[in-house]
């Protein structure tokens, strides 16, 4: 009828039998609005819709004050590179899951600068084509954040983040508990001399390990050795523990954990039964490793689905969002046992080789 040419709601109201603002209300109006025109109506018109093949021009019903139903997707750093594979796509895969179930599309926002110049209100970003939008990343830009937070655009920010200038909505783990339940673990077993390998910030997920771990020192155990850094050389990680006489170690990242206990084995140490190691979640893919460490469930699928059911319901009701961290359940492992009885000896020969 209308050709290659493209159908508009004056085309679709004219079919139907109705004014165009009846269309308009169909298409983007509230739950409100729609209840005072008639079923049979709105079925005539929802009927051209689906005959036609009608799609709204999402820029058009932006400014109708619309919905798209497109949720955007950002993330500080490339979502898909495989050393960092295991961190983004279990968020990814919730996101989805929950866009599905919502009647959403997602949009990943890959058009936004290249490396640590990726920005959320870069040039080129077709930020304003979602409905709202989902922001994950270690670490956030402040600025960015800030500006989020002051204007009327609807987001949610995957992991707790600080306010900027006032509250972040966000779903986050706990880490502060989850890291504070795996070391008062420890000092029960025994363990009074305590090594940290990973820094205390900035970022908040990262902060929150390092808080959880002050906890639950008191004053039954100390921090005999920290590594205020990942990826150092596993021999001078090695070293540094077993000079310090530390009998457990918490690592941020699994990669470190797992060079170190390659070594230590190497070197003819056991773990648990000489030194115990602990993993505080996991960030980065790391190498094959037979051992099963003692950690904490990080529920990102389910920050994900949670993250995208508040962004949804902020789209559609207008509320502020809110801030919730699930729990970190403990994953058992094998490397936490007993504090040895007396390390010195098997530690003084393991430092000679």
């Amino acid at each position: 009828m209308t050709g290659h040419k493209r159908l508009t709601q004056n085309d679709i109201a004219r079919l139907a039998g109705v004014s165009q603002a009846t269309v308009s209300l169909v298409l983007n109006g509230a739950p409100t609005a729609l209840a005072r025109i008639p079923a049979e109506t709105r079925e005539r018109v929802q009927k051209v819709i689906r005959t036609t093949g009608y799609v709204a021009d999402p820029i058009a019903r932006r400014m109708a004050k619309g919905l798209n139903r497109i949720l955007g997707v950002f993330t500080y750093e490339p979502a898909f590179p495989s050393e960092q594979a295991d961190f983004f796509t279990p968020f990814l895969l919730g996101i989805e899951e929950e866009a599905q179930q919502q009647n959403y599309d997602l949009l990943l926002l890959t058009s936004a600068g290249v490396g640590s110049n990726r920005k959320i209100f870069s040039e080129n970003n077709r930020l304003r084509i979602a409905d709202g939008c989902l922001v994950l990343g270690r670490e956030f830009d402040r600025k960015e954040l800030a500006r989020l937070v002051a204007e009327d655009y609807p987001f949610v920010a995957i992991g707790r983040r600080e306010d900027a200038g006032g509250p972040v909505p966000y779903v986050g783990g706990d880490y502060t508990a989850g890291t504070k339940r795996l070391v008062e673990q420890a000092i029960a077993l025994g363990h009074a001399k305590l090594a940290y390998v990973g820094p205390d910030g900035p970022a908040e997920s990262v902060a929150d390990r390092w808080h959880g771990f002050g906890l639950a020192l008191g004053e039954r155990a100390e921090l005999s050795f920290h590594v205020k850094a990942v990826n150092r050389p596993a021999d001078e990680i090695l070293g540094g523990i077993l000079s310090s006489a530390a009998t457990v170690v918490f690592f941020i990242e699994l990669a470190d954990a797992v060079r170190v206990e390659a070594l230590a084995r190497e070197r003819g140490l056991s773990v648990p039964s000489d030194i115990s190691m602990i993993v505080l979640g996991s960030h980065i893919r790391a190498g094959r490793s037979p051992v099963r460490f003692t950690s904490y469930e990080i529920p990102r699928e389910e920050m994900g689905r949670q993250a995208t059911a508040m962004l949804v319901n902020r789209i559609e009701t207008g509320s502020s969002g809110s801030q919730i961290l699930l729990t970190c359940e403990p994953v058992a492992g094998e490397t936490l046992g007993l504090c040895p009885s007396d390390p010195a000896k098997k530690r003084q020969s393991t430092k000679r080789m």
